[in-house]
């Protein structure tokens, strides 16, 4: 029997700062908080699961609520975390709306034939919005202060750095 792996089902993060998350998760990019609960093995930490309209698998990103200083970049680490947008266009308005919203962006350029936007979280989290030119089904959250055609669709690539990738 062989597995098929047919994508990410989802991605765990941390956060020194749980409100602060809430609002950049849910009112900047616009994802819905699916579930706040405790993380199973330290009940004094926060667990909170944000995703599509539908909580849809592949779409959960998740943070546990730790109080750690910033991210030392280096290897051992998620480099970047991807999101899906369905166009062009959509990389567009979300440079323009983080913008707008004080947030450093990169320009919109290509990265491996796929249309990209990176930037990061107030934490530093580094992130790419991708375009997946509408491919896959996509479940808006009718909540979302982002206008439905330019939503975050999904997971995409994650970035991982690995001092030697020849065990991975």
């Amino acid at each position: 029997m062989s597995l098929q792996l047919t994508g990410i089902h989802h991605l765990t993060a941390i956060t020194a700062n749980a409100p602060g998350n809430l609002h950049f998760y849910t009112k900047v990019l616009g994802l819905r908080l699916v579930k706040k609960t405790v993380n199973q093995d330290d009940t004094s930490a926060y667990h909170l699961f944000y995703a599509d309209g539908e909580a849809t698998p592949g779409t959960d990103l998740t943070f546990f609520d730790w109080p750690v200083g910033r991210e030392r970049r280096g290897t051992h680490s998620i480099v970047r975390t991807s999101l899906r947008v369905g166009s062009q266009e959509s990389l567009a308005w979300w440079k323009q709306h983080l913008t707008d919203e004080g947030l450093a962006t990169g320009e919109i350029g290509d990265i491996g034939g796929y249309a990209s936007l990176d930037f990061e979280d107030p934490e530093g989290q580094r992130l790419r919005l991708v375009s997946d030119g509408g491919k896959g089904g996509s479940h808006p959250w009718a909540q979302s202060p982002v206008p439905a055609e330019h939503q975050i669709r999904g997971l995409g690539p994650i970035v991982i750095s690995v001092p030697d990738i020849t065990n991975t």
